[in-house]
């Protein structure tokens, strides 16, 4: 058998802003009805989180949930766990329309850590990073120039980037090109 590895095993670039590959992450693909109190119980049973609102997401240390479309969640919880987490979900809902996938191995998740992280972001995707119109605890689902991306803020200077790991090292060196020393707009200072 083979050992897992992450997609870019864990890459760092240190920018203006420290762009990071996370590592193994455990994610499950979850989609159904998630304002059935079933699917808020399994969500709470897996991750020991509530289902997050729209645009939103919740976490509690490692694990957490978040909101990618009226009927789909984003599970994410330590990779060693996600098999657990999967069976939690299944128990919970047995007998319910709904679809529950291990999708671990197939994406990659980045880090951006530095006060202009924001920065990143709003040259890389048609977001508004104002501070005022995307803070902590809400998720974007958006374009990262050529590829399918999601982004959520951590904190003020935290920002963590999910993507299919069939692009991640696309991903990484966009990533780490927008934070090339020297390139700083001071958009949001």
């Amino acid at each position: 058998m083979s050992n897992a590895v992450s997609a870019m095993q864990g890459a760092v670039y240190q920018g203006y802003v420290e762009v990071r590959e996370m590592g193994l992450r455990g994610m499950i693909t979850l989609r159904g009805d998630i304002s059935s109190a079933a699917v808020k119980k399994a969500v709470k049973e897996a991750c020991g989180v509530d289902v997050p609102g729209q645009r939103e997401i919740t976490v509690s240390g490692e694990s957490g949930a978040a909101w990618m479309s009226p009927d789909e969640l984003l599970l994410m919880m330590p990779y060693e766990g996600v098999e657990e987490a999967l069976r939690k979900v299944e128990t919970a809902l047995k007998g319910k329309h709904f679809l529950a996938v291990n999708v671990s191995d197939a994406r990659a998740v980045f880090q951006l850590q530095g006060e202009k992280a924001r920065e990143i972001i709003a040259k890389l995707c048609p977001v508004d990073m104002a501070p005022e119109a995307t803070g902590p605890g809400e998720i974007r689902r958006t374009r990262m120039a050529q590829i399918a991306a999601a982004f959520w803020m951590v904190d003020e200077e935290t920002i963590r980037v999910v993507c299919f790991r069939s692009v991640a090292e696309y991903a990484f060196n966009l990533l780490k090109d927008a934070a090339e020393p020297g390139g700083e707009a001071g958009i949001f200072a």
